[in-house]
């Protein structure tokens, strides 16, 4: 294994899986433009759902990419070697062509020929079986037809090695896990790699969805098997260039960690306390620029809210290593300026880079404000003698006021705090983890178990509002973003000011006009080339594969869109605006209602 970089293993993945007759796709936008209750796109899988579902894809069937994702629910992780919240996917996809033996040839022909990852230190892992689906026998064959032990495949359960369904129903499976022993001395209790000791360490994991789960409970065959891998870029380039589980000493964050040093006059591995911030802030900052970058701001709620705790839990590491006001510009700067590890797949990085460093600079500046305010509260708290672990995980909870920070502040005023203060404390802190890790599942129960009837009508209803609305108020006006859940639909858009009455009625009347005549919605394939010439529209920064779908609605709406939609505008109910408001810098949001 030779030292490789994150672009150099891009390419090689890119170029092996194209020989094999994969088409590459784009990544998609972290925030999913149809799912109604995805926060960020998670995984590879998810932004292509309806083609897992059976619709074709305008590429074919197979497909190779690299998807950012974001991950919340493991926030509270981050700190440790692997852990991120802001990574990028690998990923190659078979949608009802090859099956087991071939994706796993094509796993190991990548890491041995490819990679030259000595096949001696490759472990795999397969499902053993249960009441729902057979031992995976066939994956486990395949191992062996490619000269792995059976001493060397190891059988697990839906815990470890099955995928799905997202929600409570939906496409399921078995998958293969492939991974690398490092080395490293065997732990005392029975080490294998589903231990969590360090010595092996997962690098791919190859998922077959050849199961329906049903409402009932029962798991029936697919018609259309799927081939889904995923290899995340941080931990793989650690592999392979010996670092073992610290992804923070790749060139992807080394330069940043660099310049924590240079600015902190610390050093990454001086101390555990050192070590844990600069890989929090380097994590978090990292994130925040992508998630900035794809349109959202701080705020106090969703995607919002998760942008605004990731810069809040950086800045505060910060303090602990005595960071001055304004660092997190600079952080982010150096984030920014890191670009080679992305081999230029996401140009909106240097198109909102001004307005990513100003959002920054002003939440950190308005986080230092809330952490005064969080000051006066403790104060307050201890004039009381009310401070106690519960009120102090709700000052941690509201004004980011940290138990470490509490303890630092008790002691230098000698306060004593109660015994049962910390237990208190960070018992309250896993309860609303565990909330909020159940939040984060529920929010991703979309994707493939999310294209319902009602999703389906409101993504339609949305190209006729996007049409309706470029009627009423001109040419100018575009998609900004949208989201939808089974009981409305949100669309944003480009203009400078809200809507009066009227031309709010205008938009209503000519959605219902065009449900009312029952219209027709036809797909096409064709060039992204061909689809812009035609007038198609596109949502502006979003990346489109060279081969696109393109959707149209009688003579009037036409976007290139992955779909799904209703066939005819007759069954989508009376379209009602409920809402409107400002989003700034010449932004409108509306919501709306299909009524039956």
């Amino acid at each position: 294994m030779g030292k490789i970089t994150a672009k150099e293993l891009k390419n090689k993945y890119f170029e092996f899986f194209k020989n094999k007759g994969h088409k590459v796709i784009p990544s998609a936008p972290l925030v999913p433009e149809n799912d109604p209750s995805a926060l960020f796109i998670s995984a590879g899988m998810h932004p292509l759902a309806p083609y897992l579902l059976g619709e074709s894809h305008p590429l074919g069937k197979r497909l190779v990419d690299i998807q950012e994702c974001v991950r919340t629910a493991d926030i509270e992780e981050v700190g440790d070697g692997f852990h991120h919240t802001w990574f990028e996917m690998l990923g190659n996809w078979a949608l009802g062509d090859y099956w087991k033996t071939g994706s796993i040839a094509l796993s190991f022909g990548f890491l041995t020929k490819v990679l030259k990852i000595d096949p001696g230190v490759i472990f795999v892992s397969c499902f053993k079986g249960d009441k729902d689906a057979p031992k995976d026998e066939e994956s486990a064959k395949a191992w062996k037809s490619l000269g792995i032990p059976k001493e060397k495949i190891f059988f697990y359960d839906k815990k470890e090695n099955w995928w799905g369904p997202v929600g409570n129903t939906g496409p399921c499976g078995p998958d293969s896990e492939i991974f690398i022993d490092t080395g490293k001395e065997k732990c005392s209790s029975g080490c294998n790699p589903s231990c969590s000791c360090g010595k092996y360490i997962e690098i791919w994991n190859n998922v077959f969805m050849e199961y329906e789960k049903k409402e009932n409970g029962q798991y029936l065959p697919l018609k259309q098997k799927n081939v889904d891998t995923g290899m995340g870029i941080e931990r793989m380039v650690a592999i392979l260039n010996g670092l073992g589980e610290d992804d923070y000493q790749t060139s992807i964050f080394w330069p940043i960690i660099k310049k924590i040093e240079s600015i902190s006059g610390k050093k990454y591995d001086e101390s555990e306390e050192a070590t844990l911030a600069m890989r929090i802030i380097a994590d978090h900052f990292r994130s925040a620029v992508f998630i900035i970058a794809d349109g959202v701001e701080p705020g106090n709620k969703e995607q919002p809210y998760v942008l605004r705790r990731l810069i809040r839990r950086a800045v505060r590491q910060g303090e602990r290593l005595g960071l001055k006001s304004g660092f997190a510009k600079e952080i982010s700067l150096s984030a920014l300026d890191n670009q080679e590890n992305y081999g230029g797949e996401y140009p909106e990085l240097n198109r909102n880079k001004e307005r990513i460093l100003s959002v920054i600079t002003k939440e950190e500046e308005s986080f230092r404000q809330t952490l005064n305010r969080g000051l006066k509260e403790f104060l307050e708290l201890v004039k009381k003698r009310n401070l106690t672990g519960l009120t102090g995980f709700d000052l941690y909870q509201t004004l980011g006021f940290p138990l470490e920070m509490i303890i630092e502040e008790a002691n230098r005023i000698d306060y004593k705090l109660p015994s049962n203060f910390k237990s208190q404390f960070r018992e309250a802190k896993k309860s609303h983890q565990k909330l909020s890790r159940t939040a984060a599942k529920g929010k991703f129960k979309g994707g493939l178990a999310g294209q319902s009837k009602a999703v389906v009508k409101y993504h339609t209803a949305t190209h006729l509002l996007h049409w309706a609305l470029r009627e009423v108020l001109g040419k100018g006006v575009s998609q900004a973003g949208s989201n939808i859940t089974t009981e409305r639909l949100r669309f944003d858009f480009t203009h400078g000011q809200a809507l009066s009455g009227k031309e709010l009625r205008k938009v209503e009347q000519l959605v219902n006009d065009k449900i009312e005549k029952d219209l027709e919605v036809k797909m096409e394939i064709m060039s992204l080339s061909k689809a812009l010439k035609t007038g198609a529209l596109t949502v502006p920064e979003v990346s489109y594969p060279a081969q696109v779908k393109v959707y149209s609605i009688g003579n009037y709406s036409r976007e290139v869109c992955g779909g799904p939609h209703v066939r005819k505008t007759g069954k989508l109910g009376q379209f009602k605006i409920i809402k409107q408001e400002a989003l700034g810098q010449g932004k409108r949001r509306v919501y709306a209602v299909l009524e039956n």
